[in-house]
């Protein structure tokens, strides 16, 4: 159904102006009209018959109505003319910022996101809604940005296993003699990295739209399993794993929780050094905050190089040539679960070489 055309807004605030100013000018009229006929008589003495003595002229009420009744009229009629130009004028003075944001508004709606008011002058509302319409933009800009990145990385990461499946099938075809032993064994291994990939795309779009139960969970006990799943992998390396902490409750999805600890301390136990490195991972809580910290040994790490750690499909050469090697998408899993929970990742080097991860969540709730 479509919707009829109505007054602007202009015009109503043009109105609205004007008819207060002729309602507090007929109210001002009409107290100083009450407040005059106090004293103005209805009719005045008149000289007794066969008195010739002439007095002063003084005005009755009909001589004070055909005087003032005139004036008000036309007094009212200026107020009218006077409230609609000023109205028109200063409505369109107040309005001018949201002139400013429409425009803006619908350049965003076309897809430029690079626009930006940048309202100048005193703080006020329009001001304030200004300011938080440029930060809405910077946002979605920055999150576009991302988006196409990540789709661009996830497309080629996707073409990859399919690419190598391909080549596999070629030379099986054109090598009938070849040993299918061998072959079935690598399209097995690059079909399974490929499901992992496509689940792991599937775990992160499902933490960036929050589809999920809130509940209370306690870290500790999350950190207490996940370590003790991950032992038998730490063994291998020649790794120890050590937790230690005080109950750390904390709102949230105990399953995506649970992929977040097991992604940091998995992550800490692949980068490593082998066969003398340790993992560390403590729980407690700060103020209002639980707080999830993992560390490891390792090789010293630079601050820009940690800084990229956290963007999807990043991966060192040792996470690509091991047998632990993963989608690159830890990380970027455990940045997005955070953020879903209302928390922050951090990423600090230890001084010593390794890596401590920081994870703050806010508290739950007794």
């Amino acid at each position: 159904m479509a919707r009829q055309p109505g007054l602007s807004v202009r015009l109503k605030l043009t109105l609205s102006y004007a008819g207060f100013l002729m309602l507090a000018g007929g109210l001002l009229l009409a107290v100083v009209w009450v407040f005059l006929l106090r004293y103005v008589p209805e009719v005045i003495y008149t000289a007794p018959p066969g008195s010739f003595r002439p007095g002063p002229a003084v005005p009755d009420r009909s001589d004070l109505e055909s005087a003032f009744v005139p004036k008000a009229g036309l007094v009212m009629a200026l107020l009218l003319v006077f409230g609609l130009v000023g109205g028109w004028l200063l409505a369109g003075s107040m309005l001018a910022p949201l002139t400013r944001i429409t425009h803006a508004t619908r350049l965003a709606a076309d897809g430029s996101l690079s626009h930006r008011i940048g309202m100048e002058g005193r703080q006020d509302e329009f001001r304030e809604l200004a300011d938080a319409f440029d930060t809405m933009l910077a946002r979605l800009e920055a999150h576009d940005a991302e988006q196409q990145r990540f789709a661009a990385n996830a497309s080629h990461e996707l073409r990859t296993p399919l690419a190598i499946t391909q080549t596999l099938l070629d030379v099986a075809r054109n090598d009938p003699d070849r040993d299918a032993a061998e072959l079935v064994e690598r399209l097995h291994f690059v079909n399974t990295r490929a499901i992992d990939l496509t689940e792991t795309l599937l775990l992160l779009s499902r933490v960036n739209q929050r589809t999920f139960t809130r509940e209370r969970v306690d870290l500790s006990l999350i950190a207490e399993e996940v370590a003790e799943t991950l032992l038998p992998l730490a063994e291998k390396r020649g790794l120890t794993i050590e937790t230690s902490g005080d109950v750390t409750p904390a709102g949230g999805s105990h399953a995506l929780l649970l992929q977040m600890t097991t992604n940091l301390v998995h992550n800490a136990i692949v980068h490593n050094l082998p066969d003398r490195g340790t993992v560390w991972v403590t729980t407690g809580v700060d103020a209002r905050n639980a707080v999830l910290t993992v560390e490891n040994t390792g090789e010293k790490l630079t601050p820009q190089l940690i800084s990229t750690f956290t963007e999807p499909f990043q991966r060192g050469t040792q996470r690509v040539r091991t047998d632990q090697a993963g989608v690159g998408l830890g990380l970027a899993i455990v940045k997005s679960i955070a953020q879903a929970h209302d928390g922050t990742l951090t990423l600090t080097p230890r001084p010593g070489g390794g890596l401590r991860i920081t994870v703050r969540l806010p508290v739950a709730p007794r």
